[in-house]
C-alpha cells in the first residue's frame, strides 16, 4: 500500500527528501541551544566577565537564526511536497477511473469515489506532511536530547526510560480502540455524501413533491451517525493529552525536586544549575517530542483507512481492455451476435441475455422494442464493448469487438443513451465532445438533423449559450436533440439511441429519422424505443422479451405474426382495431 502511494510522489521527490534533511539540521541547532545557554549559566555563576557572555550571546543568536532558517526551509518544503503530492494522488485516482468499464463502476459508488477523492486524500495529505516532517524531527529530537540528558544530567535521565513504557502502552491501547471506529465512519462518510448528491441532483421532485422534511431526516441521520462515531474516536483520542501532561509534570517535578537537592547537597559538585537547567529543557524537548510522535500516530491512525480506500481505487483493473496487438480500423458498420449470452455479475442467478444471434447489415436500420426489464439497453451496450459477451461473440464490422483498440471501437459506434447527459460550459463545448475539430458549420448542420437549431438559435447568445451542470437550463426534449446532434459530429459507422427520443414529440421524432436516412445512409442505425411508432420505418424491427429475441420482422409482418409487438401497437394505437388478424 506504502509504495503504491508512494508513487504518486514523482516530481516532488527532491523537495520530499530535502524536508527531512532541513529538519534534521534544524533539530541538531535546537538540541545545541540548551548545552551552550548551560555552559553560559557556568560561566556566569563562576562570575565571568561581560565579553565571555557577549560571546556566548552571539553564539546563541547565530545558532537560532541558522535553526528558524533551516524550519523556515523545512517548511516550505514540507507544504510543495504534500499539497503536490496530494494533486498527484488526485490525478492517479481521476484517471484511474477514467479507464474503468461500468462492471469496475457497479462496484464502487458515485459518493464513495467523490469521497476518496475528497476526503480520503486530505487524510493522507496530512500524514504525509506529518511523515516527512514531524515523523523525522520528532524521532531525531528524541533521541539526540536523551542523548544530551545523560550527558548532562548523568543517572537523573533514567526517569525518561521508565515513562517510555508507561507511555507506549497507553498509546497502544489508544490506538487499538480508535482504529476500529474510523473503518466504520469512512463507510458512513460516504452514505452522507451519496445523500447530498441525491438531494442535490433530484431538487425538482423533492420540491414538487414536498419532500424537503424528510430529505432532511434523512441527511439528519447520516450526519448524525458520523458526528457520532467521530465524537466517540475523538473521546478515546482525547485520552492521549492527559497522558502526555501527567508524564510531562512527573519528569518536572522529579528532575526539579531531586535535581536541586543534588545541586544544594553537593554545592554543584555532582550537578551544577546551569546542568539542570539544560536538563529540565532537555526534558521539554523529550516530552513535547513524544507528544507529537502520539499524534502522528493518531493521524497515520486516521488516515490508514482512507490510504485503503485510495489504494483499493488504484488498484482496481479495469475489467476491459485493448488487446497486445489491437485493430485500430473499423471497416463497415455490420454487427454479429453469434450464440451471445451475458451476465452483469458472475453471481447472478439469471442472465440479461441469452442465446442470442443476430445479424444487421451495414447501413441497416434495426428498431428493438421490448418491456420494462426486456434488457434491449443491455444488449447494445456489448456493441461498444461497455460490457464484454459472457458466453458467445460480439462482431463489429466482422471482427470480435475484443480485438479492437477500444477507442477506435467507440469512436465508431455513436451512442445516444436514455439518461441523456450536458455538461457545464456552452452549446459549442457540448457539442465538440463528438467531435472537438468541428467546425460551427458541421455543428450547425447535426443540429438541423437533430432538429435542434430551431431552438438553439433562438436563444440570445445561439451557439454560445451556457449550459448549466446537467443542462438543467433546457427542458428534456431540447437536452435529448443536443445529445444526438453531439453523436452525429461523430460521423460514425454506427449510430445505437437508446429511447432518446422519447422527450420529443412524434412529429419531432419522424423529422429526425427521416434526417437520418437522407444524410447518413450508410451509418447503421440501431433505436431503442417505447413508441412502434419511432420504429415503425425501420428495415427489421426485433422484439425483446425476458432477455431473449421474440420475433424479427418489418412492422407489417410482425403486426401479422407477434402478439407482442401487436398488443404493444394496439395499446398505444386508436387504429388497432383496423389491424388484420
Amino acid at each position: 500500500m506504502i509504495k503504491k502511494l508512494l508513487g504518486s510522489v514523482r516530481e516532488y521527490k527532491g523537495v520530499s527528501i530535502k524536508t527531512p534533511i532541513f529538519v534534521s539540521l534544524e533539530v541538531v541547532m535546537e538540541c545545541l541551544i540548551p548545552f551552550v545557554i548551560a555552559r553560559l549559566i557556568n560561566e556566569i555563576q563562576a562570575g565571568c566577565e561581560f565579553s565571555v557572555i557577549a560571546g556566548y550571546g552571539g553564539v546563541l543568536v547565530l545558532m537560532a537564526a541558522v535553526s528558524l532558517t533551516f524550519g523556515t526551509l523545512a517548511g516550505r518544503t514540507c507544504a510543495t511536497a504534500s499539497c503536490g503530492f496530494a494533486k498527484n494522488l488526485r490525478h492517479d485516482i481521476f484517471y484511474r477511473i477514467q479507464d474503468f468499464s461500468f462492471e469496475n463502476i457497479d462496484r464502487f459508488s458515485t459518493s464513495s469515489l467523490v469521497t476518496r477523492l475528497t476526503t480520503d486524500v486530505t487524510n493522507v495529505q496530512m500524514a504525509f506532511m506529518m511523515i516527512i516532517r514531524m515523523a523525522i524531527r520528532c524521532p531525531f529530537m528524541l533521541i539526540f536530547s536523551f542523548i544530551m540528558a545523560f550527558v548532562m544530567g548523568g543517572k537523573m535521565a533514567w526517569i525518561f526510560v521508565i515513562l517510555l513504557p508507561v507511555m507506549g502502552f497507553g498509546l497502544f491501547l489508544i490506538i487499538k480502540n480508535a482504529m476500529p471506529i474510523f473503518k466504520r465512519v469512512f463507510k458512513k462518510y460516504d452514505k452522507l455524501n451519496e445523500s447530498i448528491q441525491e438531494n442535490v441532483k433530484g431538487m425538482r421532485v423533492v420540491k414538487s413533491f414536498v419532500r424537503e422534511e424528510y430529505e432532511q431526516k434523512k441527511f439528519a441521520g447520516a450526519a448524525g451517525d458520523v458526528c457520532r462515531d467521530f465524537t466517540k474516536a475523538e473521546k478515546i483520542l482525547a485520552f492521549n493529552g492527559p497522558l502526555m501532561q501527567f508524564c510531562l509534570y512527573s519528569v518536572m517535578i522529579f528532575v526539579l525536586s531531586f535535581g536541586s537537592y543534588v545541586v544544594i547537597s553537593s554545592t554543584g559538585a555532582d550537578l551544577q544549575v546551569g546542568q539542570l537547567s539544560a536538563l529540565l529543557t532537555y526534558s521539554f524537548q523529550i516530552l513535547n517530542s513524544l507528544m507529537m510522535v502520539s499524534m502522528i500516530f493518531v493521524m497515520i491512525t486516521m488516515s490508514a483507512e482512507s490510504a485503503r480506500r485510495i489504494v483499493e481505487v488504484l488498484d482496481e483493473e479495469s475489467s476491459l481492455s485493448s488487446p497486445e496487438n489491437p485493430i485500430h480500423e473499423v471497416k463497415d458498420g455490420s454487427v454479429d451476435f453469434d450464440g451471445v449470452s451475458f451476465r452483469y455479475s458472475s453471481k447472478s442467478e439469471k442472465p440479461a441475455l441469452s442465446d442470442i444471434d443476430l445479424h444487421i447489415s451495414s447501413g441497416e436500420t434495426i428498431g428493438i422494442i421490448g418491456g420494462t426489464g426486456s434488457s434491449k439497453s443491455s444488449l447494445i451496450q456489448l456493441i461498444s464493448r461497455l460490457y464484454d459477451a459472457s458466453e458467445g461473440t460480439v462482431k463489429v464490422g466482422g471482427i470480435d469487438v475484443r480485438n479492437y483498440d477500444l477507442e477506435s471501437l467507440r469512436n465508431q459506434v455513436a451512442v445516444v443513451l436514455q439518461k441523456n447527459v450536458l455538461f457545464s460550459g456552452t452549446v459549442k463545448e457540448n457539442l465538440r465532445w463528438g467531435n472537438k475539430e468541428a467546425t460551427d458549420e458541421e455543428m450547425k448542420e447535426a443540429c438541423k438533423i437533430a432538429c435542434a437549431d430551431e431552438f438553439v438559435s433562438a436563444f440570445p447568445e445561439g451557439y454560445d449559450t451556457y449550459i448549466e451542470q446537467g443542462g438543467a437550463n433546457v427542458s428534456g426534449g431540447q437536452k435529448q436533440r443536443l445529445c444526438i446532434a453531439r453523436a452525429l459530429l461523430k460521423k460514425p459507422k454506427i449510430l445505437i439511441l437508446d429511447d432518446s427520443t422519447s422527450a420529443v414529440d412524434t412529429r419531432t421524432d419522424a423529422i429526425i429519422r427521416s434526417g437520418f436516412k437522407k444524410f447518413m445512409p450508410n451509418t447503421t442505425k440501431i433505436i431503442i424505443a417505447q413508441r412502434t411508432s419511432s420504429v415503425q420505418d425501420a428495415d427489421r424491427i426485433i422484439v425483446m422479451d425476458g432477455g431473449k429475441i421474440n420475433a424479427v420482422g418489418t412492422h407489417d409482418e410482425l403486426l401479422r405474426k407477434n402478439e407482442i409487438y401487436r398488443e404493444v401497437y394496439t395499446s398505444q394505437n386508436k387504429a388497432g382495431s383496423e389491424v388484420d388478424e
